[in-house]
């Protein structure tokens, strides 16, 4: 049975690699679309941000000597591309979708008013939402928990290559152990990196329910939507079980 009527999904722009070392990886690209439009013809109402970190990061680039804030704009371009290819994979297979921006740039997509984006979702449509929030300093993670709370999402899904949150980056230690529930208080204490602070505050302070699985597992997004226990659910605080 589904779990949620409303969804905001968070895919990460290097998950789009796929096995290559940038860009976009098109067998990838259609795995998303096909999960998404599975869970659309569930009736789940879908928003999705994507980053843009397989072609440019901001935050790196300024390391490399740009200006930080012409770095995050290039940023947020990578995010419309990124966007414009996810929404032409789900055209091709029949989803009806829009991709909105957070800055105007009509034609390329339209731009992004709360109402607009949930039109599209309470018309069977997936609302792919780019531009990160239009201003430089704010990481795609912040952007995608902004929207959850603005479309009044039931969950924040972010979709990653990691099947959930551990003690520890599994990737570096092998010790480490997943968490299959955690409050967002126990992500504080334990000093977890599973966002930024921005985004992990403004998913506790709206109350806003955070799922962290594996996205590149085809198949696994239906089974969080129907509520299996993959990944690791965060709660906004203990008692919220």
């Amino acid at each position: 049975m589904v779990q949620y009527k409303r969804v905001l999904l968070k895919l990460s722009g290097e998950s789009l690699m796929g096995d290559k070392q940038y860009g976009i990886d098109e067998k990838r690209l259609g795995d998303y679309a096909r999960q998404i439009k599975e869970i659309a013809e569930m009736g789940v109402q879908v928003g999705i941000v994507i980053g843009g970190g397989n072609i440019f990061r901001g935050l790196s680039g300024a390391a490399k000597g740009y200006d930080r804030v012409k770095g995050d704009q290039m940023g947020m371009l990578a995010t419309v591309i990124n966007s414009q290819a996810l929404s032409s994979a789900l055209s091709a297979i029949g989803q009806e979708n829009q991709v909105y921006t957070a800055i105007r740039m009509e034609p390329i997509g339209e731009y992004y008013t709360k109402w607009k984006a949930i039109e599209t979702l309470e018309t069977g449509g997936v609302a792919i939402i780019s531009g990160g929030t239009g201003n430089p300093f704010f990481t795609t993670d912040t952007a995608s928990v902004l929207r959850a709370v603005e479309i009044e999402a039931d969950v924040f899904f972010k979709g990653t290559r990691v099947d959930g949150i551990y003690t520890a980056d599994p990737e570096k230690d092998r010790s480490a152990t997943k968490f299959d529930e955690i409050s967002f208080d126990e992500i504080y204490s334990r000093n977890l990196k599973i966002m930024d602070m921005t985004a992990t505050t403004m998913c506790k302070e709206n109350k806003m329910p955070l799922v962290v699985f594996d996205m590149d597992t085809i198949g696994n997004l239906k089974k969080v939507i129907l509520g299996e226990n993959i990944g690791t659910r965060v709660y906004p605080d203990a008692d919220a079980k």
